[in-house]
């Protein structure tokens, strides 16, 4: 019986019709690949794909539902569509920490504005004003603030001061942030990770303009280089398998030696010859074409085919941490060793919800207070529909 791949996509043109073409080059017959086509969707209903590559759900929900669908019936996704709902960089930080992999100093920070059908006493839990001089003391300036569960460079700031911050946070709106230690870089790296076991190291500089991110040398030579390589390739090993992805990269930060993980959940990379390249491009097409007829080979009816990742299924059978990998503490142990705090700032009314904060120049003059914006976010735009080649 033929076992059949697709593909789920949007706007990107140049991988998707490799792969299908690698697909049926390497399947003989036995697998083939198409575009997903879907005119209908019923409950319950196997509409007969062994495997299907996500590359698009994270934007048009009704693709997302549609997958789960499928996964019920037998359908192996990639990536598992009820995971990948689930997941966000805030936790996949946490996670890092556990493992023992280095990751940046992070703190997550709640929205600028109230998310919709909420009211001030939606937030009685939150004390006005948040603890920013320990935030700013813990990840320091210039830092990285970001969405906890984003991607794409959206949304991203570099900011020096804490007036930036709080300029910058007005216009995330609604959006949940997270505030990251920059790490001064000497090299860094985007890697691919496919079904858990390939993968492909690509030196990358995000200093440089976008069509040219890919173009870069490794500084480390020698011994060191080896070294740095082969903790690069196991730390990507390790985090994917935990989260149970089997298409995805990880980027890494390298300061004085040590890689930190920096961005680790990308289960829709960006694969488009035009910015990673015709080496890279070519690895990511005939390994992602390969590991999809493995999929669809390993392949059984009306069973459960998605992939799930150490963190899950240990939960569900725990299994002992490694001593001395668990970095992971209680807010006790971080109160031991904070640094010392300024004196406590004045509790402001809740209505106002405002904050005061310290500058971090010698004169510790103090920051005018700002009002928190309250907006709504603007409603998202339906997403085009593109020809097919």
């Amino acid at each position: 019986m033929v076992k059949k791949v697709g593909i789920l996509f949007g706007m990107e043109d140049t991988f998707p019709w490799a792969f299908i073409d690698k697909v049926n080059e390497l399947g003989k017959g036995k697998v083939v690949a198409e575009a997903v086509q879907i005119d209908k969707v019923q409950q319950g209903i196997d509409y007969g794909y062994s495997v299907i590559f996500d590359r698009i759900s994270q934007e048009v929900p009704f693709y997302r539902a549609y997958l789960k669908n499928a996964s019920l019936m037998g359908t192996a996704v990639i990536n598992n569509p009820f995971w990948w709902s689930a997941d966000e960089k805030f936790f996949n930080n946490c996670l890092s920490m556990e493992m023992g992999i280095p990751v940046p100093k992070t703190v997550l920070l709640p929205s600028n504005a109230r998310p919709d059908n909420t009211s001030e006493t939606s937030f009685r839990n939150l004390k006005v004003p948040l603890d920013w001089e320990y935030m700013f003391d813990y990840i320091g300036f210039p830092a990285y603030m970001k969405p906890h569960d984003g991607g794409g460079w959206k949304s991203v700031y570099r900011v020096e001061n804490s007036e930036q911050l709080f300029e910058a946070h007005k216009e995330t709106e609604q959006l949940v942030m997270m505030l990251q230690e920059e790490i001064v870089f000497d090299d860094y790296f985007r890697v691919y990770c496919l079904g858990q076991k390939y993968v492909h190291i690509m030196p990358y500089d995000p200093r440089k303009p976008f069509h040219e991110r890919y173009v870069s040398d490794i500084k480390a030579t020698g011994e060191e280089r080896k070294k740095l390589l082969k903790t690069v390739h196991d730390y990507t090993l390790r985090l994917n398998q935990a989260l149970g992805y089997d298409f995805n990269t990880v980027e890494f930060a390298v300061r004085d030696g040590v890689p930190y993980a920096i961005d680790f959940c990308n289960p829709a990379p960006d694969a488009d010859i035009n910015s990673v390249g015709q080496e890279n491009f070519d690895w990511i097409v005939v390994h992602s074409a390969k590991y999809a007829i493995e999929k669809a080979n390993e392949h059984k009816p009306n069973q459960n085919n998605s992939s799930w990742g150490g963190f899950v299924r240990n939960s569900i059978a725990p299994v002992q941490p490694k001593v001395g990998k668990v970095n992971l503490k209680t807010a006790a142990e971080v109160k031991k060793t904070a640094v010392k705090k300024a004196p406590a700032i004045t509790s402001l009314s809740n209505k106002a919800k405002a904050v005061v904060v310290k500058k971090e120049a010698p004169a510790k003059k103090k920051v005018a207070v700002k009002k928190v914006a309250v907006k709504k976010a603007p409603a998202k735009t339906k997403a085009p529909t593109k020809p097919k080649k």
